[in-house]
């Protein structure tokens, strides 16, 4: 793991610093967390989590559509906010040569995907990939080399020091506005990515998937809106030509694959024409922290 990251970890028992100890990590109050034959560090406390992780059927969907190429625009378009928001006024940490630095932590990451386009656009930073499933971060453990990962659940704090982030980003992921504000640095920003009510729409409907919340805007404001301040928004929509095959590929790695059985994707899937034409279409917004209010 990164030195970065680790120095940037904290336990989330105590919330004291986290250093090397024998096969795992431990901390000065006696908790040890072990690291896992392919490198991430589960900082998992044993509470319940709200939400259930990827199994490992969906994490291989996600890696499958993800080399396929389908979703490298919105990579692109991640790295690029970041490299803006790397180059531009208030930005955050520098190395000593004055490049972009600091760590960017990704906040329910996945494979590293994301993560791993941001920090080929940012060669001074260092990543750490945030996520519950273990099989997501068997993956994001080698998505880069200068990332590391760690197990935790979102809803339950971030294992991070507070302000130790200088650009947090958040792809289709749970969000906790007040951990948000604690961990990023008072220059960071934070990068959310949501899909749009048109993203896989030609899909929902024949397929019978879960589609996108249409409050989601107002969900994301009620979210953050306390503690952030958005500073920009685009908007992205990708034509895509999906074999059958890549569009079940595109419902298994979603939360539609808890609601449909195989039966009734491959009916689906076969009812399809071939390629079939889908729009991948996103909302990618800009988030400040809000500075602390003055006490008179």
């Amino acid at each position: 793991m990164p030195g970065a990251v680790l120095r940037a970890l904290a336990c989330p028992h105590c919330g004291h610093g986290l250093a090397a100890s024998g096969n795992g990590l431990g901390c000065d109050s006696g908790h040890r967390f072990d690291v896992a034959k392919e490198g991430y560090v589960s900082l998992l406390t044993g509470r319940g989590s709200a939400g259930t992780g990827d199994t490992a059927e969906m994490v291989r969907a996600r890696r499958s559509f993800q080399d396929a190429g389908h979703f490298a625009r919105l990579a692109g378009a991640v790295a690029e906010t970041a490299a803006c928001l790397a180059a531009g006024p208030g930005a955050g940490a520098r190395t000593a040569d004055g490049a972009p630095g600091g760590i960017v932590a990704d906040v329910g990451a996945g494979t590293g995907y994301h993560l791993a386009a941001v920090l080929d656009r940012l060669p001074g930073a260092t990543g750490v990939a945030l996520d519950v499933s273990k099989f997501a971060l068997r993956r994001a453990a080698k998505c880069h080399p200068r990332a590391g990962a760690a197990g935790c659940d979102a809803w339950q704090g971030l294992p991070l020091r507070s302000g130790a982030v200088s650009l947090l980003l958040n792809v289709f992921a749970p969000r906790d506005g007040a951990e948000f504000a604690r961990v990023l640095r008072p220059d960071g920003a934070l990068v959310v990515v949501t899909p749009t009510a048109r993203h896989l729409g030609e899909l929902v409907g024949p397929l019978g998937l879960v589609s996108v919340d249409p409050r989601k805007d107002e969900r994301l404001e009620r979210a953050l809106g306390g503690l952030f301040e958005e500073t920009g928004r685009d908007e992205l929509d990708v034509d895509l030509a999906l074999s059958r095959a890549d569009a079940a590929t595109a419902v298994e790695m979603g939360p539609s694959a808890r609601h449909l059985s195989p039966q009734e994707l491959r009916r689906g899937i076969a009812a399809l024409p071939e390629p079939v034409a889908v729009t991948g279409s996103f909302s990618v917004s800009v988030h400040r922290p809000r500075p602390a209010p003055t006490r008179g």
